[in-house]
């Protein structure tokens, strides 16, 4: 598996991740749909088009799901055993159909977990960018990460 183990990563470390994704109006459809949110800002050309936007809005879960999902195979592919918590989640800026997005992920810190000595626990800060270069959606989480070798 390509992911990292815990000691793996190194603090301060900034992953830039190959994998860019270009959001389609589609993929905002079914998002919606799966999700159950019937918000107009995202789906009703007319009701967004009297908004600050003037268009839809990319469904901000979406956009925050992708980030996640953009992350995986160079982070956490078969080496995590779960996310353990977000926090400081910030849509810094809207996305439009048609917007391509990229991932970065820095390091923040890392230890062995104090009760399971096959496990460790990295904190992540991950920003997805546009095309423009633009931050619109940053976050920071927990993951439960396996080690290589268990401390004793």
């Amino acid at each position: 598996m390509p992911g990292r183990h815990l000691e793996e990563f190194v603090v301060g470390e900034v992953i830039r991740h190959e994998i860019t994704r270009t959001i389609t109006e589609t993929d905002n459809i079914l998002f919606c749909s799966l999700t159950m949110n019937p918000q107009p800002l995202h789906l009703d050309y007319e009701f967004a088009s009297r908004s600050v936007h003037k268009r839809p809005l990319v469904n901000g879960m979406l956009t925050l799901s992708l980030m996640m999902g953009l992350t995986v195979t160079q982070t956490t592919l078969g080496t995590t055993e779960g996310n353990l918590g977000f926090d400081a989640v910030e849509f810094a800026a809207p996305v439009f159909y048609g917007d391509t997005i990229r991932v970065e992920t820095e390091v923040l810190e890392k230890r062995p977990s104090k009760s399971r000595p096959d496990l460790g626990i990295v904190r992540f800060e991950h920003r997805a960018i546009n095309q423009n270069g633009t931050v619109v959606v940053r976050c920071r989480r927990a993951g439960l990460m396996r080690r290589k070798v268990a401390s004793p």
